[in-house]
């Protein structure tokens, strides 16, 4: 299918491959709108392992392998290594729809790519079990009640970055004396705090973990793909010379054990607030390894491999 896809025009390269996603995906609605009834007469654990399944197989994995596989996105990563099973509450920065395959690659290290549930936009929830309000009660009851696992992903943010929110947000930041992080939106506390307060109490819920998403394309930082282009084009990783588009995705990963939080609604706003004062000292750094990486690639083209590099991210700890 692969080899057959690459001979398509985009457009219709992009049809063949999303008709199937989204077959897949109204069939997870429809099993998703049933199970509510099967708890007359399933456990709810039960149930919740099957709506994790569905996500994991049906959606999730599915778009995922249309990204990374067939589409020859490469993410790479450093920092922390996430634990194996762990339910934890995990932040992020929002750039664009995107986001969301850095964040199950993430989620997919701690095999965790079915148990994710997402505080997302609106105009995410067609997807199921990414923003739908009743799912999330659900996952918060039997989080604490049953014991689910889950990776809870927050857009702290509350919006994606763009140029026009990054101004609004500096001027917000401004007037109320509070630091602007670069390349970010200042993160909205309230719902960090309620879900900290709520879920630090259930002894399985061992850590929060804070992604930083990076991207670049050719010269420019933090330009993401649309979600069309995710589907429809090839080689998004490859560099232009290999007749791709030159895409590249990183995910940085912290682990902070929960209980090491603030204990107050002060002080975990003070915490967010850090920890994205350090996602845009880290963006920045992010920025100019790359910028370097890329001046020592034209070297080596011009000097015949005495400026080679590797473009190679650390390994996960």
């Amino acid at each position: 299918m692969n080899c057959l896809s690459l001979l398509l025009p985009h457009p219709l390269r992009g049809l063949v491959l999303v008709i199937p996603f989204l077959l897949s995906t109204g069939l997870a609605n429809l099993t998703l709108f049933f199970l509510p009834f099967a708890k007359l007469v399933l456990p709810s654990v039960l149930i919740h392992s099957i709506s994790s399944l569905i996500a994991g197989t049906l959606v999730y994995r599915f778009i995922q392998h249309i990204f990374t596989t067939i589409n020859s996105a490469e993410i790479t990563f450093s920092g922390d290594a996430p634990r194996k099973g762990e339910s934890a509450i995990v932040v992020s920065n929002h750039v664009a729809w995107s986001d969301f395959y850095l964040v199950q690659a993430a989620a997919d290290k701690a095999n965790m790519g079915g148990h994710t549930r997402y505080f997302a936009k609106a105009a995410l929830r067609w997807v199921p079990f990414l923003g739908d309000r009743q799912e999330l009660e659900r996952v918060f009851k039997g989080v604490k009640e049953y014991k689910w696992k889950t990776w809870l992903v927050s857009f702290s943010e509350g919006s994606r970055f763009t140029p026009k929110k990054y101004l609004e947000s500096r001027l917000w930041c401004k007037k109320n004396n509070k630091p602007q992080p670069e390349y970010l939106l200042y993160p909205r506390t309230r719902g960090f705090i309620a879900t900290v307060q709520y879920l630090r109490k259930v002894p399985h819920v061992k850590a929060v973990y804070d992604l930083t998403l990076a991207y670049q394309c050719e010269d420019e930082f933090q330009k993401a793909p649309t979600m069309w282009e995710t589907i429809a084009v090839p080689r998004l990783s490859l560099t232009r010379e290999q007749g791709g588009r030159g895409y590249r995705f990183h995910v940085h990963v912290r682990r902070f054990p929960i209980e090491e939080l603030p204990g107050d609604a002060a002080g975990l706003a003070e915490w967010l607030e850090q920890r994205w004062i350090e996602k845009g000292r880290w963006l920045e750094a992010r920025r100019l390894r790359w910028a370097s990486v890329d001046v020592l690639r034209k070297t080596d083209g011009i000097f015949g491999g005495m400026g080679r590099v590797m473009d190679d991210d650390s390994r996960l700890r």
